[in-house]
C-alpha cells in the first residue's frame, strides 16, 4: 500500500455545525491537517471584521477549509464514484486541493493583501510548493504532486473537472462559505438545499453539470448567494471596521517609511514594509499578531495611529453615508479640503468604499472576463446554459450589485467643538444623504 492510498486504522471525525460530521480516512489528509501551516488557519477569521457586526461570526478559515474538503469528499465518494466520466485517480488531488485552497490567506485577509500588495493565492502556491510541512507531505504522494495541487487552486491545471469542483460558479468553496457564514452570522439568507445540489451534480471532462431536475435547487443557491452579499458581505458596519483597519495598516506603513520611531516596534512587519516578505515570516503572521500590535499602538505618540487602534479594538467605528460616484465627486473633494482645515487627514478619516458583485454571469464570445456558465444536463442528453431554461436566473444574469459608501468619524465632527468649517462639513454630508434617499 502506497502513502497515497493509505487509510487510517480508524476514521477520524470533526463535529461540525454545518455538515454534522467531517470524515477523514485518508492518511494524507490527516497529516496535512496537522501541519503548522494548516493549523495557522485557526487563527485567521473567515469573515475578517464581520464579527464586529454579527457577533457570532468568529469562525476561522480552518473550519471553512475542513468544510470544503468534506463537500469534495462527498462529491467524489458518494456522487461521482463509479461513473465513467470520473477518474478515481483524481480523488486525492481533489481532496487535497479542497483542503488547502485557502492556506495562503493572511490575517484579516483581503484588507491585509490590499495594503501590502499581496495575493493569497500566490502564497497558497508558495506554501504548497515551498519548504513547508505541507510540501513534504504532498511530495510523499509524488514528486510532482505539490505542483498538481497548486495548479488546481491557481486554475491553471489541464484538469478542468477537478478545478471546477474547487472554483466555479457552483463549487464546494462557495457552498460551504454560504452555509457556514449564514450559520455563524445567525441569518437565514445563505441557506440552500446542498443535499439536493450534490445529488444532481454530474461529472464531465470540462466541469460539473447539473441535472435538469435540479434546476430549482440551483436557483435557490444563486438567490441565497445574492442575498448574502447584500445582507452580510456588503454590510456597512463591517466595511466601516475594514476602513479603520485599512487606516491602521496604512498609517503604520507610512510612519515606517518616514522613519518614525515606534514605541512598540513592529518587528513582524519589517519585511512587509520593505515589500520583500519571505515565506517563513508570512506563515508566522496571524490575527493574534496584528491584534497585539493594535493593543500596544494605543500608547503610540502618533495621534492618528493611536486613535485608529483605539477605535478598532473598542468598536468606535466610522459612520457612513451613501454617495453616487457619478455626481458626488466634487463634494467629496471639497470634504477632503475641509477635513484638512479641521486637522483630520482625509487619507485616514474620509474613506470611499465601492463594493460590487455579480449574482450570476457566464462566458460570452469576446468578453474574456465573463465566467464559465452553470450548465444543465437535459433528459435527452443535451447541455444548456441555465439562464436559457430558468426565467429567474435569466433575470439576474449579468446584473452587477454595486454599493458606494463614504465613511467618516461622526464623533469628531458632530460632537466636538463646533465651528464654521464643521458646519459646512455637516451640511455637505447631510445633503449627500438626502440625495440618495
Amino acid at each position: 500500500m502506497t502513502y497515497a492510498t493509505q487509510k487510517l486504522y480508524e476514521e477520524k471525525v470533526f463535529k461540525d455545525p454545518v455538515h454534522r460530521y467531517i470524515h477523514v480516512r485518508d492518511r494524507v489528509i490527516w497529516d496535512l491537517i496537522g501541519t503548522r501551516e494548516f493549523q495557522r488557519l485557526r487563527r485567521i477569521k473567515q469573515l475578517g471584521t464581520t464579527y464586529l457586526t454579527f457577533h457570532g461570526a468568529e469562525h476561522s478559515r480552518f473550519t471553512h477549509s475542513l468544510g470544503v474538503y468534506e463537500i469534495i469528499r462527498r462529491m467524489v465518494d458518494d456522487v461521482f464514484s463509479g461513473r465513467p466520466e470520473w477518474n478515481n485517480e483524481d480523488r486525492l488531488l481533489a481532496l487535497c486541493a479542497g483542503l488547502l485552497h485557502d492556506v495562503g490567506h493572511g490575517p484579516f485577509s483581503h484588507t491585509f493583501e490590499k495594503i501590502f500588495n499581496l495575493d493569497h493565492e500566490e502564497f497558497t502556491r508558495y506554501i504548497i510548493e515551498g519548504n513547508t510541512e505541507i510540501n513534504k507531505i504532498l511530495k510523499r504522494v509524488g514528486e510532482d504532486f505539490p505542483e498538481k495541487v497548486a495548479a488546481i487552486i491557481a486554475k491553471t491545471s489541464p484538469n478542468k473537472l477537478v478545478t471546477s469542483m474547487i472554483s466555479s460558479q457552483i463549487d464546494a468553496d462557495r457552498m460551504d462559505y454560504l452555509l457556514r457564514d449564514a450559520y455563524y452570522t445567525g441569518v437565514s439568507y445563505g441557506n440552500f438545499d446542498m443535499e439536493r445540489l450534490l445529488r444532481v451534480m454530474r461529472p464531465r471532462p470540462d466541469g460539473i453539470v447539473i441535472k435538469q431536475s435540479g434546476m430549482h435547487a440551483v436557483e435557490h443557491y444563486l438567490i441565497s448567494r445574492y442575498q448574502m452579499y447584500w445582507q452580510v458581505y456588503f454590510h456597512p458596519v463591517s466595511r466601516s471596521a475594514e476602513a479603520i483597519l485599512t487606516g491602521i495598516l496604512k498609517r503604520a506603513k507610512d510612519l515606517h517609511k518616514d522613519g518614525y520611531q515606534f514605541n512598540y516596534v513592529p518587528v513582524h512587519f519589517s519585511s512587509l514594509f520593505e515589500g520583500k516578505i519571505d515565506l517563513e515570516e508570512y506563515v508566522k503572521l496571524d490575527e493574534s499578531v496584528l491584534l497585539y500590535y493594535f493593543q500596544a499602538w494605543q500608547e503610540e505618540d502618533d495621534e492618528i495611529l493611536r486613535d485608529l487602534c483605539t477605535r478598532f479594538l473598542n468598536r468606535k467605528l466610522f459612520k457612513f453615508v451613501d454617495f453616487k460616484a457619478e455626481t458626488d465627486t466634487d463634494q467629496i473633494m471639497l470634504l477632503s479640503k475641509l477635513f484638512e482645515e479641521i486637522g483630520l487627514d482625509p487619507k485616514y478619516y474620509l474613506i470611499r468604499d465601492i463594493m460590487s458583485d455579480e449574482a450570476y454571469d457566464y462566458f460570452r464570445y469576446g468578453e474574456e472576463e465573463s465566467k464559465k456558465p452553470i450548465l444543465l444536463l437535459l433528459a435527452n442528453g443535451e447541455i444548456k446554459e441555465i439562464s436559457r431554461r430558468s426565467d429567474l436566473v435569466e433575470g439576474i444574469t449579468g446584473k452587477k450589485l454595486t454599493d458606494s459608501k463614504l465613511f467618516y468619524p461622526h464623533d469628531l465632527i458632530y460632537y466636538s467643538q463646533p465651528n464654521d468649517v464643521k458646519k459646512k462639513i455637516i451640511e455637505i454630508i447631510e445633503g449627500m444623504a438626502g440625495n440618495t434617499k
